[in-house]
């Protein structure tokens, strides 16, 4: 049987993801699938539309065996981190193949640009091409020398690749075909990115057709005003904010600057975006400012946490007598700690309770 590991953030799950598990059990059809699954605050930094708890039950819903947690301090960072603790929580788990959406599905060249960024001088050739002002994916394929046009799951799917190229996992990298243009925020196919329905949604259009029948009634109205708010506050009061995770090279003075003159979380992005600070990371910045993320947190997981399982992943899980991480949550550690303050935060915000589905740490089980 094989062990395939998926990771996603499913903001929110739809017809894209369906597609996506369906060809897997074509590939593999008697194939046991372990996703990790991003929670309240998602790569980007954006919030996410549906909660933790909701995600792993619609998931299991839906042909997911397991459903183990990626923690907040690794989800919210850039694309490298976030790929490299997902693949330690996946190979923890012992999957065979890792299979993730691709724009050029074209896992040969997505493992030489893998290759080549781990040359010692690839991220010196990057920084120099940011500094003359290009922007991030141009001076990617600069550095590298080719002809390749950056998209995000591609970009994703390169670190995922280098993750497993470090580190040694047993783990095959194999790509499908993405059926949509990640940007695009206007088309009616059935398959539409989460960005189209995000846009749809935030213009009061209709989207049952674009995601499974029981997710609907799960999305979160996200209030962004109440996030501005809080946002507003911890910038004007915090003397620290140098302290948090990515506040670099003096940008808090830009913070404390703009902070006053924007309306909004959109006009204040755009008033403190520069060249070097992209959309991106302005917004991850933030989410680490409001939940207090500090530099030196660790890069070690204290532990995994099983989100929820079906009988087959149960029975799976029962197979092993334990794993080398720990699935026991460990409420001494930085890692639940700020897995709270995430989860109170995103509460504060759009006046939800997950911090209750936080701390009875209990799987959610599916028959």
């Amino acid at each position: 049987m094989e062990i395939i590991g998926i990771i996603c953030e499913y903001n929110p799950l739809h017809n894209g993801h369906i597609y996506h598990i369906k060809k897997i059990k074509e590939l593999f059809p008697d194939s046991l699938i372990i996703l990790v699954l991003n929670g309240y605050f998602l790569e980007r930094g954006e919030m996410s539309i549906l909660t933790k708890e909701d995600k792993t039950r619609l998931a299991l819903q839906n042909q997911i065996d397991i459903v183990l947690e990626l923690p907040f301090i690794y989800g919210i960072q850039s694309a490298d981190t976030f790929a490299n603790i997902a693949l330690k929580i996946l190979n923890n788990f012992h999957v065979t193949k890792l299979i993730f959406g691709s724009e050029t599905n074209n896992i040969d060249q997505l493992k030489l640009i893998a290759n080549k960024q781990l040359e010692s001088n690839y991220n010196e050739k990057v920084q120099n091409f940011l500094n003359q002002g290009l922007n991030y994916p141009t001076a990617l394929a600069k550095s590298l020398n080719i002809d390749f046009n950056f998209q995000p799951n591609d970009l994703l799917g390169i670190s995922y690749t280098k993750a497993i190229i470090i580190n040694k996992y047993p783990i095959e990298p194999i790509t499908i075909k993405r059926t949509n243009d990640y940007h695009d925020k206007t088309s009616n196919e059935i398959i539409i990115s989460a960005t189209n329905i995000r846009e749809k949604i935030k213009n009061n259009i209709d989207i049952t057709k674009y995601i499974p029948h029981n997710v609907n009634e799960c999305l979160i109205k996200l209030n962004y005003l109440n996030y501005f708010k809080l946002l507003k506050y911890k910038i004007l009061t915090d003397i620290h904010l140098n302290h948090y995770l990515d506040v670099d090279e003096g940008i808090e003075y830009r913070l404390k600057k703009f902070i006053t003159k924007a309306n909004n979380l959109e006009d204040f992005i755009n008033l403190i975006k520069t060249k070097r600070y992209t959309y991106n990371k302005i917004n991850r910045m933030l989410t680490h400012i409001l939940v207090s993320l500090p530099k030196n947190i660790s890069k070690e997981l204290d532990y995994i946490k099983i989100l929820g399982f079906n009988k087959k992943g149960q029975n799976y899980l029962n197979s092993f007598d334990k794993f080398d991480i720990a699935t026991i949550v460990n409420k001494n550690s930085l890692q639940y700690k700020f897995e709270l303050q995430a989860s109170i935060i995103y509460d504060l915000i759009n006046n939800t309770n997950t911090i209750t589905f936080e701390k009875n740490n209990k799987p959610i089980i599916v028959k």
